[in-house]
């Protein structure tokens, strides 16, 4: 199984460049961030945008893919996304991974002075998102008159670093979004049941969710023609999903639950001196040495 770390965009530099160097040092696989303008209970706390943040993790490091978990349609719209993109794969040197997703409510949509969507339009407009997203960071010139989103002989010139285009990481969980998922992803991503409230799940149970969301993926894929194989699947652990980080023995429990139902890649929270995330750093330096 391939392993990453969530490091939430809060740093200033030096902080910043030392945690990027760092995962990349410690022998991770990927390395992401969260794409909000503020989140939780952290809204009043130091918060950085996504894009800017990866521009800077891309220019001290070499080997480490990048990433968002997740942006979404929430706050943004494809046109000028597509550049920002085109422009960080080309930092990142044919690095980056798009993780996207469908959004939730919260004060990134109320933010904005608008009521929030609907969950049926939320689901419509990610489905569109996407679509438009991968006709701009695919073809050269795009015209699109969507419901929700358009675009006028819009350019992407140079294109992507990587061809076609940069990996879509899309999140799902629902059969629409698995739809969107199995038409357009190279990684399928769950972070668990997202109606949960309460603690983390254990290893043991969280795994029996996200395989039963593994299988709604699976006939997603089918329904597309598409091979299931074809796409990596992750877990992205963290407030639903407990991530082991207590110690290297729980953490090897949680790995092996999530690899014997079917995921590729798992990601832990970098932990941080107080919650959400609290831990020790001290935990990733055993994961790297003995995980």
């Amino acid at each position: 199984m391939r392993l990453g770390v969530l490091i939430l965009p809060e740093h200033r530099l030096p902080a910043l460049t030392e945690k990027w160097s760092r995962a990349e040092g410690l022998g991770f696989d990927h390395a992401w961030t969260y794409d909000h303008l503020a989140w939780r209970d952290l809204r009043d706390s130091t918060w950085f945008a996504a894009v800017p943040t990866l521009s800077a993790a891309a220019m001290v490091t070499s080997r480490i893919r990048l990433g968002t978990l997740v942006a979404s349609p929430t706050f943004r719209h494809p046109v000028p996304f597509a550049r920002e993109l085109l422009t960080l794969d080309d930092l990142a040197a044919g690095r980056l991974t798009v993780g996207i997703g469908a959004g939730a409510e919260g004060w990134d949509t109320t933010v904005l002075g608008r009521e929030p969507w609907s969950m049926t339009e939320r689901l419509d407009r990610f489905a569109e998102f996407v679509d438009l997203l991968d006709r701009l960071l695919t073809d050269r010139a795009v015209t699109f008159e969507g419901r929700f989103w358009s675009a006028r002989e819009a350019r992407t010139h140079p294109g992507c670093v990587q061809q076609p285009r940069v990996p879509f990481a899309v999140a799902a969980t629902g059969q629409k979004s698995m739809r969107v998922a199995a038409r357009h992803a190279s990684v399928w991503v769950t972070n668990g049941d997202r109606a949960h409230e309460g603690p983390p799940l254990p290893p043991d149970e969280g795994a029996a969710v996200v395989a039963r969301q593994l299988r709604l993926f699976e006939e997603a894929c089918d329904a597309e023609a598409r091979d299931p194989t074809t796409a990596d699947k992750l877990v992205l652990t963290g407030p639903r999903l407990d991530s082991g980080l207590q110690s290297l023995a729980t953490f090897r429990t949680v790995v092996e639950a999530y690899a014997a139902v079917g995921m590729t890649d798992l990601v832990v929270p970098w932990p941080r001196h107080e919650p959400p995330y609290a831990g020790s750093e001290s935990i990733l330096e055993q994961i790297a040495a003995h995980g």
